[in-house]
């Protein structure tokens, strides 16, 4: 049913289908993997389904979900600094504050729906006792702020086009994306391990696998080589599951009120 919705949007919208392709063969000319772009359609229909599924039938989910590198998640928080985990939107990735709920309690940065009745049925679907989802605003980087104070964990999606001055133009699978520099913010401040995760689709509805790792190196004082990094560790994540990330997102918009972004740049999407 996902897929069949995704090839419809992919069918439907000319500047949709154009988005994802352009997306998908610029990272596949340079990582060297084949672009398909009707699978990347279907996947990003799968990920709506997942999503949905996820959130009506959390117990069953769980119950399909393999966890094979926990240990990292488990060592980084023995160190009693609190936890960072930055994920893109690749597979389910809805699962994760599931996943994450229960072994601990988290907040997770999210930016608000446009729409009411969606962002509604959204905050619905997430609710959690062990769960606090807070919105990407100077309440939600607080509310972050106060539970590394805890020493929780603590979750962003970082793949994000962030708010006017909530970012810097680096490069993203090769051209200039405005990018969140509040993660490296916050993990440099006290030296606070950061894990990122993938829960990647498995054939045929038998469920999901959630991988972790961990940076292995600090991120840099400077805040433009510590966006650089950060997008150099998204990258190595989504080119594992090429066809199931939402290269249709508009990652390459210039976000209204901010700089323009380096003159090397080939094109920028308003």
């Amino acid at each position: 049913m996902g897929a069949f919705l995704g090839l419809l949007a992919y069918i439907g919208s000319r500047s949709y289908r154009e988005r994802l392709k352009t997306n998908l063969t610029q990272a596949a000319n340079i990582y060297g993997f084949a672009a398909a772009p009707w699978e990347a359609a279907k996947g990003a229909g799968m990920m709506l389904a997942d999503s949905l599924w996820i959130w009506t039938n959390p117990k069953e989910v769980l119950s399909l979900t393999k966890t094979p590198n926990w240990d990292v998640v488990t060592q980084a928080i023995n160190e009693g600094k609190g936890l960072i985990v930055i994920t893109p939107h690749i597979g389910a990735f809805e699962i994760i504050p599931r996943v994450l709920a229960e072994y601990f309690p988290a907040t997770i940065l999210y930016r608000p729906a446009k729409q009411s009745w969606l962002n509604e049925i959204i905050e619905q679907g997430r609710m959690h006792p062990k769960m606090n989802f807070a919105p990407a605003n100077l309440q939600g980087v607080r509310e972050l702020a106060r539970a590394l104070h805890r020493r929780e964990t603590v979750g962003l999606l970082p793949d994000q086009v962030p708010g006017v001055g909530d970012g810097l133009w680096v490069k993203f699978f090769g051209r200039y994306a405005y990018t969140a520099v509040l993660p490296a913010k916050i993990a440099s401040r006290n030296n606070i391990p950061t894990v990122y995760f993938s829960a990647a689709r498995l054939d045929k509805g038998q469920g999901w696998v959630v991988e972790v790792g961990r940076m292995q190196e600090e991120f840099s004082n400077d805040p433009i080589i510590a966006a650089t990094q950060l997008n150099k560790e998204l990258e190595k994540v989504i080119v594992k599951y090429p066809n199931q990330y939402l290269w249709g997102y508009n990652r390459y918009k210039h976000p209204r009120g901010a700089d323009l972004p380096p003159k090397d740049d080939p094109e920028v999407n308003s």
